[in-house]
Order: structure tokens, then C-alpha cells, then sequence
């Protein structure tokens, strides 16, 4: 009788066997498969509704970016109110219904902090947001080249330097993918349940105090 080479030990715990063919990765969540027709067709459906409605909020214009950093003009916080309401109940409405899954970026609480700072010097020196700056280039204002060609320089130094920066900074305070209610320590339907309100709230005094 043959003997296992590697025999486990006694009151060893059972050992679950999966089949090759049980975890063979799946074509269509390869992640350097190119996206299909339909995600590009509806990634350019959306970008072209996501920019209308910023042009028609107001939000690619300078003076109303510099207006909420000098407290003269709310229409930016006003839509971001609005925006992260309707995107709070929209998302987790539809993931309810199983017609989405959330796909979390890990927290990583030293890389957001810097991104943030670089991100908010960035808005503050140009006037515009990666988003914003390309709907004002599309209504002509010219200025919003400078931040474009910044934007592409940056992302072509991030995409060399994301080996370093995956070693190093992105390890400090990583939190994995979590949320706010994980943060918390509250369920999800009692985090929206208290804090879709507060945001209504919010919203209704920024928009009576600030007309």
C-alpha cells in the first residue's frame, strides 16, 4: 500500500479541494481585456450628460470655482450637495436591487491625504477640476489648456512612478476597501437612514442662507 508523501497529521482539519476548472479566471473580468462597445458606448453617453448638466449648473466658469473658495458664490457646493444625495440613494438603491456591485478603491489614508493636498492646490492655482476644466475648454475658455496638459503630464509621471509609490507611500494607513458606515461601525441602512438627512439639511440652509 502506497504512502501519501506529505500524510496529514492526526485530528488534522478537513481540507477543501477545488477543482482547477472551479477558479479559472473568467474572460470577461481579465484585467487587461479592453473594454466592450457597449461600456464605451455608454461611458461617452454619460461623459456627454455629465458635462451638460456641469455647463448648464454654472461650475465650469472661473469665477464661480474662485466664488466657493471666497465664500461669494455656493452654486458649487449647492450641486455637490445635490450630486452626492441623488448618488448616494441611486447607487445603493440599485445595488439593492443586485443591478450593480460596488467596486471600492482602497483606503489608504497617507496616499489620500497627499492626493487630496495635490488635488486641492491644483484647483486653487488653476481654477478648474479635471472635470470642470474640460467643460470650459468645450464652452472656450482657453485657459483650461494649461490644467489638460498638466493633467496628462501628472497621470504619465504617476503611471511611471506607481511601482515606487505602491512600496512606499500607499502602504502607510492602508485600510483596504471600506466605507464611512464600516468606519462608523454602522450598518448601512441606518448610516443612510441618519445621514441622507443631514445632507438634505445641509442643503436646504446652504441654499436659504447663500441664495
Amino acid at each position: 500500500m502506497n504512502t501519501p508523501a506529505n500524510p496529514l497529521p492526526q485530528n488534522a482539519p478537513p481540507v477543501l479541494v477545488i477543482p482547477a476548472h472551479a477558479h479559472a479566471p473568467d474572460d470577461t473580468d481579465e484585467p487587461g481585456k479592453p473594454d466592450s462597445a457597449r461600456q464605451l458606448v455608454l461611458g461617452l453617453l454619460f461623459g456627454v450628460v455629465f458635462g451638460f448638466l456641469l455647463q448648464k449648473g454654472g461650475v465650469a466658469k472661473y469665477e464661480v470655482l474662485m466664488g466657493q473658495f471666497l465664500l461669494t458664490d455656493f452654486t458649487v457646493i449647492k450641486i455637490m450637495l445635490t450630486a452626492i444625495i441623488v448618488g448616494m440613494l441611486g447607487i445603493f438603491a440599485l445595488r439593492a436591487l443586485g443591478l450593480v456591485e460596488l467596486h471600492l478603491k482602497p483606503t489608504r489614508y497617507a496616499a489620500n491625504i497627499a492626493g487630496g493636498l495635490l488635488f486641492g492646490v491644483g484647483l486653487g492655482v488653476l481654477g478648474y477640476c479635471p472635470g470642470t476644466g474640460i467643460v470650459a475648454l468645450g464652452q472656450g475658455n482657453f485657459d483650461a489648456i494649461a490644467g489638460i496638459l498638466g493633467l496628462m503630464a501628472g497621470s504619465y509621471v504617476y503611471a511611471e512612478t506607481s511601482g515606487y509609490l505602491a512600496s512606499t507611500i500607499q502602504k502607510i494607513g492602508n485600510r483596504g476597501d471600506i466605507m464611512l458606515p464600516d468606519v462608523l461601525g454602522m450598518r448601512l441602512t441606518v448610516f443612510l437612514a441618519a445621514f441622507v438627512p443631514l445632507l438634505v439639511l445641509g442643503l436646504f440652509l446652504v441654499a436659504k442662507l447663500a441664495p
